[in-house]
């Protein structure tokens, strides 16, 4: 079973934190909180929760890097050592395709990557097309985090 964890930027510092997510507890307050949980015997308290700022919000994805490190939503993660192949982390619908014919042939709903079109070659049938992201994929393009859509709007903002 996959670890469920969250992180978020904190609002008093901009610093992430990762942990569990709570939002306030009050009508209509948009408030969200990252942080522990203490599991007693018979109760669960809240402690150590910050205020994060609600769109940076990012899900674990279960899955780590060559390099052992977490895999979050929206990380830009690296392929092959190339810095000009690049993809985004992504939760969310796409479609599988007819591998001889490049048709869209189903839905799905999951964890996937998107390519960042940094190069020609990124902007060409099959490459373009959005990928499962599974460990067998992760070490297939030993890829690797180089930062996140936050943290490195450039390496987005970059494409052609």
């Amino acid at each position: 079973m996959r670890e469920i964890l969250f992180k978020g930027k904190k609002k008093d510092n901009g610093e992430w934190i990762e942990g569990y997510l709570m939002d306030g507890g009050m009508p209509g307050e948009k408030r969200i909180f990252i942080g522990k949980l203490v599991i007693g015997k018979w109760t669960v308290m809240a402690d150590e929760f910050d205020e994060v700022d609600p769109d940076t919000i990012c899900e674990y994805t279960g899955l780590t890097d060559k390099n052992g490190k977490k895999i979050w939503e929206n990380d830009i993660l690296m392929c092959h050592g190339n810095s000009e192949d690049l993809v985004k982390t992504v939760f969310g619908e796409f479609g599988v395709r007819n591998i001889e014919t490049g048709s869209i042939v189903d839905k799905v709903v999951g964890w996937h990557y998107e390519i960042i079109p940094t190069d020609t070659i990124s902007r060409c049938e099959p490459f373009c097309y959005s990928m499962p992201l599974t460990k067998d994929y992760i070490d297939r393009c030993e890829m690797e985090v180089v930062g996140s859509i936050f943290d490195n709007p450039e390496l987005v903002q970059g494409s052609l």
